[in-house]
């Protein structure tokens, strides 16, 4: 019986999605978001929404407290939850950050997963590369080494920083499928690429 050989990136990245909220070291609180930032994001602002999203998840001024650090970190999840329902990729993802680390939401990962795979399905390398590691692993997701070949192929045919990484774990991936298995997941990567001709830069 074969056992997936997870790589050491990805033991750094489970090991970073478990740590819960608490244990992270509390950072400075929004002393003030920038008033026109907040007007434009109330009016729908997607760019608007991200950066006062980022804003209450960053801070400035002195130490926050746990509660106001978990307040904050509501809030900003409040304002990314915003932008991801207009289909920002980048709200999109740093929402799916906040599920998997349990910050201003209950932790969970099976949302983390369908925040990443939204992004994922727009062309994001990095959300499909996450989704790729999730399913080899079954984090929020049923295993499924065929799922997580399709998503890992697709972050490796995207050029990018990232795509050495992505290519070295679809070929781990792809020790635990069969070769009709291998041609079906790239029939659907072909599909899917003629269905997206724009999508080609990794994250």
């Amino acid at each position: 019986m074969k056992f997936l050989r997870i790589p050491l990136f990805l033991s750094a990245f489970l090991t970073i999605a478990l740590i819960p909220a608490y244990a992270q070291t509390p950072v400075t609180p929004p002393s003030a978001v920038d008033p026109a930032v907040l007007a434009s994001a109330g009016t729908g602002s997607a760019a608007a929404q991200i950066k006062a999203g980022d804003a209450y998840a960053a801070g400035t001024g002195s130490e926050r407290s746990s509660r106001q650090l978990a307040a904050d970190y509501k809030e900003a999840a409040n304002w990314y939850r915003k932008a991801a329902n207009q289909g920002s990729i980048a709200a999109e993802i740093k929402l799916a950050d906040l599920y998997r680390d349990g910050r201003g939401v209950t932790r969970d990962m099976a949302q983390a997963v369908v925040w990443y795979k939204k992004a994922a399905d727009q062309g994001d390398a990095s959300a499909q590369g996450t989704l790729g590691l999730l399913y080899s692993v079954g984090m929020g997701v049923a295993q499924d080494y065929v799922e997580a070949y399709y998503w890992l192929d697709l972050a490796s045919s995207a050029s990018g920083p990232n795509q050495a990484k992505y290519m070295a774990n679809r070929q781990s991936v792809g020790e635990h499928i069969t070769t009709d298995q291998q041609q079906t997941v790239e029939d659907r990567v072909a599909a899917w690429k003629a269905a997206h001709p724009h999508v080609g830069s990794a994250q």
